[in-house]
């Protein structure tokens, strides 16, 4: 139960703030903020290229068989 007890978090918490400081910690939590905003971006995008790939392709196909 030592791991899952809310003392134990707040003294590793405590431990952090001190070993790094608030202005790194904050910096860390821009950082990674970030970096997720561009991972789900550039999800979104390729998600709708593919969408769009797909369009061009039957477009192609449909075009090449009416011919």
């Amino acid at each position: 139960m030592g791991i899952s007890s809310i003392w134990h978090w707040l003294v590793v918490l405590l431990i952090v703030v001190l070993f790094f400081g608030t202005g790194k910690l904050r910096n860390l939590g821009k950082d990674l903020g970030g970096a997720v905003h561009d991972f789900k971006k550039g999800i979104e995008e390729g998600a709708d290229g593919g969408k769009e790939e797909t369009a061009a392709k039957q477009d192609e196909s449909d075009s090449s068989g009416k011919s």
